[in-house]
């Protein structure tokens, strides 16, 4: 058995060398040569998986560890039996995160409080089910719209124009597909409340961008249509802008490296089911009011300080931009998961550096406050 691996999936080195052969590539450099021998694909969207790829291979499966798959042409997979599958749900909490580091950081800047704004939900899948929860629970008023899910289930959601109406925030969580890309465009942003804010951080296309230039709306997105050439001045104007990293988490990447590996396990069945990275912490799934989420959310996620310095950035050029916010992320600009908030070690970490003055520590000091925080965590 042979398995193409794109390079970058975080924890997979050595998990599937013992039952397969595996060759890791970069997603940009898989062929249809290297394809051609292998039963099973492990990619991210940098691989393009249609027919030119495909054509001639004896591929059964292809786990993409993304949520998304607008980059595999999964009719022609049907059509040649091969299975697709994705991370669908892998980050949600990451996303409903920095979802609400926008909705406190909007609150704080334009003076209100949840019990004063309708939030109107596009898309009521992993990410839009908790970002309905969580926000009821906030005190929002909340309208739905997934048309989907009302026709398999009659939720009682609204029409996207209903709640478009109603909105004074306005957040998208949908698939990017035909029936979603630029579903939010002139027409919609017409129906909407002056001075209504719409929120983006499904996909870039879902939104016509130079449409919400000309609608008189404001905006926080952390995808752009196009990326990565972003448009500087819809940077330029926004709220808050982001660099495609909400749900950028140790647990997100760690949660769609083992789904992929469970795909695997169950197709080719390995005995693998149930493997998770040893070397990451699942998050800690609990409630988390307002008030609290006004007082920790700085702590694990600074948004105001990541739209600051991606606007910087843009200043050089959108497409830089992007670039080097994405090799800048590592460990430390990671958010935290939602339900890590209230960790022990993390209020004793955070106890241990509030107020500290590095400068003003003596080498001495220094390594003695770096022996008390390793105690704490330790490593």
């Amino acid at each position: 058995m042979k398995i193409i691996a794109d390079s970058a999936i975080p924890f997979l080195r050595g998990v599937l060398e013992p039952f397969a052969e595996v060759e890791y590539l970069p997603g940009t450099a898989i062929s249809a040569a290297d394809v051609r021998n292998a039963d099973a694909l492990v990619i991210r969207t940098r691989t393009r998986c249609d027919e030119k790829l495909l054509a001639d291979s004896r591929v059964k499966l292809i786990a993409t560890a993304t949520i998304g798959f607008d980059h595999i042409d999964t009719a022609w997979c049907a059509a040649h039996g091969i299975e697709v599958t994705t991370a669908a749900g892998c980050n949600a909490r990451g996303v409903l995160q920095w979802v609400g580091a926008a909705l406190v950081h909007l609150s704080r800047t334009q003076g209100w409080q949840p019990a004063e704004r309708t939030l109107g939900i596009v898309g009521v899948g992993h990410v839009g089910s908790l970002v309905k929860a969580y926000a009821e629970g906030w005190g929002f008023r909340v309208v739905c719209c997934d048309p989907p899910r009302e026709e398999r289930e009659r939720c009682g959601f609204r029409t996207l124009e209903e709640v478009a109406r109603e909105a004074d925030i306005l957040t998208f969580h949908t698939p990017l597909d035909a029936s979603t890309r630029h579903m939010a465009d002139s027409r919609l942003f017409g129906l909407m409340k002056p001075g209504a804010i719409l929120i983006n951080s499904s996909r870039g296309e879902v939104v016509d961008g130079e449409a919400l230039l000309r609608s008189g709306l404001e905006w926080a997105l952390d995808v752009w249509e196009h990326e990565p050439d972003l448009d500087p001045e819809l940077l330029g104007k926004a709220l808050l802008a982001t660099p495609h990293i909400a749900g950028y988490s140790e647990q997100g990447k760690a949660n769609a490296t083992a789904m992929s590996v469970a795909a695997l396990a169950r197709c080719f069945g390995l005995p693998l089911e149930g493997w998770y990275p040893p070397q990451a912490a699942p998050a800690r799934r609990r409630p988390i009011s307002w008030q609290e989420l006004c007082r920790t959310i700085g702590g694990a996620y600074d948004i105001a300080s990541e739209s600051r310095s991606l606007k910087e950035r843009g200043r050089k050029s959108a497409a830089q931009a992007v670039k080097e916010a994405a090799e800048s992320a590592g460990p430390q600009n990671m958010q935290l998961s939602m339900f890590q908030l209230d960790d022990p070690v993390l209020v004793q970490i955070r106890d241990q550096i509030k107020g500290l003055d590095i400068n003003s520590l003596t080498p001495i000091e220094a390594l003695n406050k770096l022996n008390e925080i390793k105690k704490i965590t330790g490593i």
